[in-house]
């Protein structure tokens, strides 16, 4: 395995207009070793993002900011920002139609902002380290379960972090390289057997872990892990 690189430092601006969610992940990133700008109303973010210092990296967006016009939001921040990756809290979004034009505009993910701590910086870190061809712009779901992962000869085994549809990430503190070719096995809660599945990492953060691609799953094992996001990812969405 390849030397470990340095920690790099990101800059995240969390944008919501609740104190509490705005402590939480700020409190969440900067102890993952990141920097946290928080913004609590459309003003305060454009201006964040007119200054650009130091560079952001990363959006997390509370499209209520906008009081219904979310894609009007999203406009106006792509004049500051053109490329950076946008993670917009689930809760806010007004309908399925908006969701289409929020990827038009290069939103990145889905969080549900009231995610256990624990899973914050998990779920953002695909976007801090896109270099991986593999960000998961699916709904992430929390889920906290024993998984086993075989890597050439090696088996080894960790706690699940989160899920989408497409993968899921494992905490540790010695990820594989990026690219590396795994064979996983877990079990959903609740769930009637363990799920296999070939897959790949994505990507790689010594402070988190890692997040595994799936590249290959039986059909209905697959549904099983729709229906399990499905089912978890619009809870507690805002008034």
């Amino acid at each position: 395995m390849a030397a470990p690189s340095p920690l790099v430092v990101k800059t995240v601006v969390v944008a919501d207009d609740t104190e509490f969610v705005r402590d939480r992940f700020r409190s969440a990133i900067e102890h993952a070793g990141h920097r946290a700008v928080t913004a609590s109303n459309r003003a305060e973010l454009l201006t964040v993002l007119a200054r650009n210092t130091p560079p952001i990296d990363l959006i997390v967006l509370d499209l209520r900011l906008a009081q219904g016009r979310g894609v009007e939001l999203l406009h106006a921040i792509r004049q500051h920002v053109a490329e950076r990756p946008i993670v917009v809290f689930s809760g806010t979004i007004a309908s399925a139609g908006e969701v289409k034009e929020l990827a038009r505009l290069g939103v990145s993910g889905y969080l549900n902002e009231y995610t256990g701590a624990q899973h914050i910086v998990p779920a953002l870190a695909p976007h801090l380290f896109p270099d991986g061809q593999n960000r998961r712009s699916s709904p992430r779901v929390g889920l906290g379960v024993s998984i086993s992962y075989r890597v050439n000869n090696m088996i080894a085994t960790g706690l699940s972090l989160n899920i989408s549809t497409g993968g899921l990430a494992v905490r540790t503190t010695n990820p594989l390289d990026v690219g590396a070719i795994v064979r996983i096995r877990f079990r959903l809660p609740k769930g009637s057997h363990e799920i296999e599945a070939d897959a790949r990492v994505a990507w790689t953060d010594r402070r988190v872990g890692m997040g595994f691609e799936f590249t290959r799953i039986d059909k209905s094992d697959q549904g099983l892990v729709e229906a399990y996001v499905s089912a978890h990812f619009f809870s507690n969405r805002k008034a």
